[in-house]
């Protein structure tokens, strides 16, 4: 899966106190009429179990000139998971999922289904609302290494 290019994005959460951020690159586009999107986080890590408790997600799309925002929230730049917001100007749109501020798109979702699927937890989410912000290079992970577009 390592050869399988992947625009790099924030995926978090809100629930019960408790926020939860993880960099992945596994989501898609599902429909766009109602906007919908997937995302994809591991299913045995127990500190993902947010995004299903929420019920709602944000999907934070990166820019090249996020990759050092990317390193913190997939645990590269080994900040422990409870200071990951200290990195990043964080605001809350229509779910209270927290959304990057200058992220060149954010999608604001409802949970409408979670499913396991071999060692991932699949997520689609139905977009409640939307922000398009500057647009830049994109930031894209492929044979283990970023790289821009």
């Amino acid at each position: 899966m390592s050869r399988y290019a992947g625009h790099v994005q924030i995926l978090t959460a809100t629930h019960a106190g408790t926020t939860r951020g993880v960099t992945i690159t596994a989501a898609c586009s599902v429909s766009d009429n109602p906007g919908t999107v997937l995302a994809c986080v591991a299913r045995e890590n127990p500190l993902n179990a947010p995004f299903v408790q929420a019920g709602a997600f944000a999907l934070n799309t990166l820019a090249a000139r996020h990759q050092p925002l990317a390193d913190v929230f997939s645990g590269l730049a080994g900040i422990d998971a409870d200071q990951r917001f200290a990195h990043g100007d964080w605001d809350t749109m229509v779910t209270g999922a927290p959304c990057l501020v200058d992220a060149p798109a954010v999608y604001d979702c409802r949970l409408i289904e979670a499913r396991e699927v071999a060692t991932h937890l699949v997520l689609i989410g139905r977009v409640e609302g939307l922000r398009l912000g500057e647009p830049g290079r994109a930031l894209l992970y492929l044979d283990r290494a970023y790289h821009q577009i």
